[in-house]
């Protein structure tokens, strides 16, 4: 019977997919990558010291099975402007897959855009478009 998780059990898992994600870029990428610590009203990411190309980067995990990548993208947004970051990723678990090299990476296009890049500041703003 598979176990339910409560507000505890949650942030434990949550702290235990941020070290994994932390540790995995720090043996791959940089080993000054690091969790953040938790900030509170003006977080800025889970993961700290992640740059490309010389510019800041924020890294947002979620570790639930409930997948909100809107809602995800949004705080990551957030957060990038929290730490006047040049992009913002989300990373979230996928189920059934432990190895963190595994995991998801959610971008927005204008965060791939500033990411390759390496700047924000001739990204254009245009408002949405309807699809319909």
């Amino acid at each position: 019977m598979p176990r339910t998780r409560n507000h505890s059990s949650a942030k434990k898992a949550g702290a235990r997919f941020e070290r994994q994600v932390a540790d995995y870029l720090a043996a791959h990428v940089d080993d000054r990558i690091d969790r953040r610590a938790k900030t509170g009203a003006q977080d800025r990411g889970d993961i700290t010291g992640l740059r490309h190309l010389g510019q800041r980067l924020i890294v947002e995990c979620k570790d639930t099975t409930a997948w909100k990548p809107a809602t995800w993208l949004a705080e990551a947004e957030t957060e990038r402007g929290n730490d006047d970051a040049t992009a913002a990723l989300v990373v979230a678990k996928r189920r059934g897959l432990s190895a963190p090299g595994d995991q998801l990476v959610m971008l927005t296009l204008a965060d791939l855009v500033a990411l390759l890049t390496a700047a924000r500041d001739h990204i254009d703003p245009t408002p949405e478009t309807n699809d319909a």
